[in-house]
């Protein structure tokens, strides 16, 4: 039967993987670089713009506090008495001021500026001075937002901020600025225009560059693919690989040629062993023929001893049928072991015999009566292992049906008395060996509809933790099994007079692993497993009760429906 390739799977060449790898990486290093790069810078720059305009915000500032302090100074000479005589004073250096402003014309990017003056008689805010930027119109006056821009606030083409004015102590006025970031803009556009330019010059370099570096590889692997190609084509195993100036490649190149050395060797090795051995199968093909005349007279004897066997055969059959089933179980274990170790022990001497015809044949000391001799051992051999197998397996089938509850957890009407006796039959071989009592107190017709698997397995687990652990000291125990029914609910008494179990362990005596024979092939998991079966299983509750020295007592409560009424009808 030819092989079948499986050609539909997606693959990739070396060079695709290289060429799209160091692309990749470089250009997510270049791109994020940038990109970290511009976001810094950009971050840079509008701090910067900030931070100049509120520079202008503090000359402004500082101006207008002098233009206050000599409006006040003023009024106290003039002595002006009247808010209107006081006002024009102030609208006089207002005049002074907004020339100052006036040359903040050479910075483009201020648009308006305010000066706002808190008034002496109503303390709000009054419109002081005023600048506007050729071209730009007026903006409204912000008396009531002026406070809020002290934290400068950006939105997608101005910023605006305000600085206070104090005379000493006193808040007298408000600053307020309102720039445009046209400029920031054009910078943010210049510069990611620069960033795309070096990005894709970068990414140009590194492709050049990978080709370079791709070339380099793929050349010594094609170079190493047709060698091996034409190896497999010609079969010729004199090719050897050339030195390569990449390190890995002529360590690989080295240990192929290595290999081709080993082959050519061994392909010499089995030309000579293949004409050695054609030389024994014709020896052993002239020997064979004598034999064959031989053969016919054992295989009339053989033909006359198996008609002989099958004269006896019913009478067999009929014998092994009247066996005792409780023989059966006594000696399972026996019984079973028997024909597995007969077989065990004719394989280990096959595989022997094998092991020695390999060594010689290896050694190339073969002879023809080796291989007749082994001939003869295997087929002896492997009729006793058939047979004992054979027989083995025959034994196990008629004692499956033991087990057959206690793999099946579907819910079924059953004899509970029948299934207590079946469990103790299957113990049988357990319960012999020492004198313990076992009682059982149930009626005979109860006949319950539950899962009888988990209760097969709950009762196994019980005796045997009692076998195991409460009588491990005595010959003569005593186990009591008692059913009774209750409604709908069946209540299954479990005590044993063993030696109990101590205090500290009582409490976790249905935790996984909780054992008073750790070291001596306890697992801890026999009672564990009755509280799953009985609680999930079941969907049943169990008592635990256990004296030190006086065994234990277990009461095991569980929902089933009683059809032994429905069986009398």
């Amino acid at each position: 039967m030819k092989a079948v390739v499986n050609t539909s799977s997606k693959t990739s060449t070396i060079r695709n993987v290289l060429f799209v790898g160091v692309m990749t990486i470089c250009s997510l290093t270049i791109c994020v670089s940038m990109l970290v790069s511009t976001l810094q810078d950009i971050r840079q720059q509008r701090q910067a713009l900030i931070q100049e305009l509120q520079s202008y915000a503090s000359i402004i500032a500082f101006n207008a506090q002098a233009s206050f302090i000599a409006a006040e100074q003023r009024i106290m000479q003039s002595e002006a008495e009247f808010a209107d005589e006081r006002e024009n004073i102030y609208n006089d250096f207002a005049h002074t001021e907004e020339n100052r402003l006036g040359s903040f014309a050479a910075v483009p990017m201020l648009h308006n500026i305010h000066i706002y003056r808190v008034q002496n008689t109503t303390g709000k805010l009054a419109l002081y001075s005023i600048y506007n930027t050729r071209g730009i119109g007026p903006y409204p006056a912000q008396y009531d937002n002026v406070a809020a821009f002290l934290k400068p606030e950006l939105s997608d083409n101005y910023i605006e901020l305000s600085r206070e004015i104090r005379v000493g102590d006193t808040l007298a006025g408000y600053v307020f600025i309102r720039a445009s970031q046209q400029e920031l803009q054009t910078y943010i556009q210049n510069s990611i225009l620069i960033d795309l330019l070096i990005i894709l010059c970068a990414l140009i370099v590194a492709y050049f560059l990978t080709k370079k570096l791709e070339q380099r590889f793929t050349s010594s692997i094609n170079q190493l693919i047709q060698l091996v190609q034409r190896i497999a084509k010609d079969k010729d195993y004199h090719l050897r690989v050339a030195q390569s100036d990449v390190t890995e490649f002529n360590m690989f190149g080295k240990a192929l040629n290595t290999m081709l050395d080993k082959v050519e060797r061994q392909m010499f090795k089995q030309q000579q062993t293949e004409t050695e051995i054609r030389e024994l199968y014709q020896k052993l093909e002239q020997k064979v023929s004598e034999r064959t005349d031989a053969l016919k007279s054992s295989n009339q004897e053989l033909l006359n001893t198996l008609a002989t066997l099958h004269q006896y055969q019913n009478q067999i059959v009929e014998t092994e049928k009247m066996a005792s089933l409780g023989q059966m179980v006594a000696g399972v274990a026996h019984e079973v072991n028997t024909p597995i170790g007969l077989g065990v022990t004719a394989s280990t001497l096959l595989q022997d015999r094998l092991t020695q015809i390999e060594r010689a044949f290896t050694d190339k000391k073969l002879t023809s009566s080796q291989l007749e001799k082994f001939l003869s051992e295997s087929k002896e051999n492997l009729g006793i292992i058939y047979r004992n197998l054979e027989r083995a397996a025959s034994l196990i089938s008629s004692f499956k049906q033991v087990a057959v509850d206690q793999s099946n957890d579907s819910q079924r009407s059953f004899n509970m008395a029948q299934l207590i006796n079946e469990v103790l039959l299957s113990l049988r071989p357990n319960l012999k060996k020492h004198h313990h009592q076992v009682v059982v107190d149930c009626p005979a017709e109860l006949i319950i509809e539950s899962k009888a698997g988990p209760i097969n397995q709950i009762l196994i687990n019980l005796i045997m933790n009692s076998l195991i652990h409460a009588f491990d000291n005595t010959d003569q125990g005593e186990i009591t099994i008692s059913v009774k029914i209750s409604g709908t609910r069946c209540k299954l008494y479990y005590r044993d007079n063993g030696s109990g179990v101590p205090e500290n362990i009582k409490k976790r005596i249905f935790d996984p692993f909780v054992t008073t024979k750790r070291g001596e092939g306890g697992s801890g998991l026999g009672l564990h497993l009755v509280y799953n079966l009985v609680t999930q299983a079941l969907n049943g509750t169990i008592n635990f009760d256990s004296t030190l020295g006086q065994g234990v007592q277990i009461l095991i409560d569980f929902p089933v429906i009683d059809n032994s009424y429905k069986n009398k009808k």
